[in-house]
């Protein structure tokens, strides 16, 4: 609950301290005192923007600090707890501080720690209501009046159901849409690669195979050349008959080796040439085997040069290296592989949609039943409110319809329409056709006090919401607001004494002025000190024997 508000140089006021107290608050005062300040100063505190008339004139800045009692609080608790912003020391209270500059800058705060609007905006939504003069016209649009509904019948388990079925079942329908508007395109690729990868398959080029086509070809281009120069070679160095290599090494070796024992120096160069000897009689052999290995064919030559030509025309084909081919083999069948996957994907994507939405189908149905059920409940209650507020032939009906053409959304396929009867024989319509300005407010006075347990808010502020109201209806109003305030804490601006009467505390708000700057206070008042402002709100400045005794009355004291 809100237990303190300090407002500082914000618009008329130049110091303003308010404490508040559990039950109904009424606020009165004179017609432009400024009853209203503090609701707006708390407004900002719970995210509005401000701007640089905000600011008090001649004042550097304005500042607002709402100090709230969150122990009994467990959604702004875990809020605060979750985004790291609980005090230490205390985790029962909660400050919230805005600072407005002269050129209309804002910061804000949290228990000290500076936080952005939607900050303040997402934990104000667990801390205070405000409903301003003009709040019962949300009653009029269907929305609010399908959510009313589901605040009285506390089925959010329900709604969390249709909202999960309804964001999985919007999830595939997009994947499923993103397939199907690519299905065109998808199948020219399909039947482009089915050609591209049965060719392919077909001339089944191997990895590195290109490679060791161009050796094979030029080894079988080259043979003929390659057989005359090894046989050449081998004749030199083996089988000449009047010279050859391996037969002038070995004679070197015995002259030198005659030699060793006149000059050691000769030793090493005996060494050198038995190792080459070595060296020459291997390498004859290996050109031996050359020889005889070697084959002229060329039908096989015939053959490489067909694959050479066919490779060489793929890659052309394919804009690739020859080198590259097999791997642009491997990436086409790759890429037709994910696109027959799509098709199959594209297939279980409906099965899929089709079990989503009948998913979201049970659950929305299971939203409807309990929404029929609790509109029926809530139509009885609203009915037997208002009639208690001079509206004696009333009649309140709900509907809630089942739209079967409508598009999945968070909140059902339900369309919920309040509707109202005001006289007797007279057909019920929805509230903007038959309801007047007073009379939509008592229905909506009516639907605050029956749903106040749904809403889980604390404190909840009416600013002047009884507008179009008089007589003994403001009586009814006042009883209902204090009844409210019996559950939650409750501060209402009112100017009706009927209501400011039924409030376990009042303020009273004030203008002070010396001519050259207003000023706004705002003073709690005594026992005496609210007879006499009921009996001013009663009679006017001139308080009588008369209105004093009324107020009294009102007061029951």
């Amino acid at each position: 609950m809100l237990v303190h508000i300090s407002v500082k140089n914000f618009a008329v006021v130049k110091q303003l301290q308010v404490d508040l107290v559990e039950g109904m608050t009424a606020i009165t005062g004179e017609t432009g005192a400024g009853k209203s300040i503090a609701i707006d100063a708390l407004s900002l505190c719970l995210g509005d923007r401000a701007d640089a008339a905000s600011v008090r004139k001649g004042a550097e800045k304005a500042e607002i600090v709402a100090h709230f009692d969150v122990s009994h609080l467990k959604l702004a608790k875990s809020w605060l707890e979750e985004n790291e912003l609980e005090q230490e020391d205390n985790k029962d209270e909660c400050f919230i501080r805005r600072l407005i500059s002269q050129e209309g800058r804002s910061k804000a705060f949290i228990n000290g720690v500076a936080v952005s609007l939607n900050q303040l905006k997402a934990l104000g939504q667990y801390l205070v209501s405000i409903h301003g003069q003009n709040a019962h016209h949300q009653l009029l649009k269907t929305d609010n009046q399908r959510r009313l509904v589901d605040i009285f019948a506390e089925h959010s388990s329900l709604i969390d159901a249709v909202a999960s079925a309804c964001k999985a079942l919007k999830e595939k329908q997009s994947q499923l849409s993103e397939l199907q508007e690519a299905q065109q395109q998808r199948n020219d690729r399909k039947q482009l690669l089915s050609y591209q990868v049965a060719e392919l398959d077909e001339f089944s080029i191997a990895e590195n195979e290109f490679s060791e086509l161009e050796i094979e070809h030029k080894r079988l281009s080259n043979s003929q050349t390659l057989l005359e120069q090894a046989q050449m070679s081998f004749y030199l160095l083996y089988e000449g008959d009047e010279f050859n290599a391996l037969s002038a090494i070995r004679s070197c070796i015995d002259n030198l080796a005659d030699m060793q024992e006149h000059d050691p120096l000769l030793g090493p160069i005996v060494e050198v040439l038995n190792e080459a000897s070595i060296q020459v009689e291997e390498a004859s052999q290996e050109l031996r085997q050359y020889c005889e290995q070697l084959e002229i064919d060329p039908m096989r030559l015939q053959q490489v040069e067909q694959r050479y030509a066919s490779s060489m025309d793929f890659a052309r084909k394919h804009n690739v290296k020859p080198e590259a081919l097999y791997d642009k083999h491997m990436e086409l069948a790759a890429e037709y592989a994910t696109l027959i996957q799509q098709e199959n994907s594209l297939g279980e994507l409906e099965e899929e949609c089709l079990r989503l939405a009948s998913d979201y189908k049970k659950h929305a149905e299971a939203l409807h039943l309990s929404r029929q059920k609790s509109a029926t409940l809530l139509a009885k209650k609203i009915e037997a409110h208002i009639r208690d507020m001079n509206m004696p032939h009333a009649k309140v009906e709900i509907e809630v319809n089942s739209i079967l053409d409508a598009k999945p959304s968070a909140h059902g396929t339900d369309q919920v329409s309040i509707k109202v009867a005001t006289n007797p024989g007279q057909a019920a319509d929805s509230l903007d056709k038959v309801v007047s300005g007073g009379e939509l407010s008592r229905i909506g006075l009516a639907i605050q006090v029956i749903t106040a347990s749904g809403n889980h808010i604390p404190t909840m502020i009416f600013d002047e919401v009884d507008t179009g109201i008089s007589g003994p209806t403001a009586s009814i109003v006042g009883r209902l607001l204090r009844k409210l305030g019996e559950r939650s804490q409750v501060m209402c601006v009112t100017h009706l004494p009927q209501v400011a009467a039924h409030g376990h505390n009042q303020i009273f708000v004030t203008k002070l002025t010396d001519g050259d700057s207003t000023e706004t206070r705002m003073l709690q008042l005594t026992e005496n000190e609210r007879v006499n402002e009921i009996a001013r709100l009663l009679a006017g400045d001139k308080l009588t024997d008369t209105a004093i005794a009324n107020a009294r009355d009102l007061l029951k004291l």
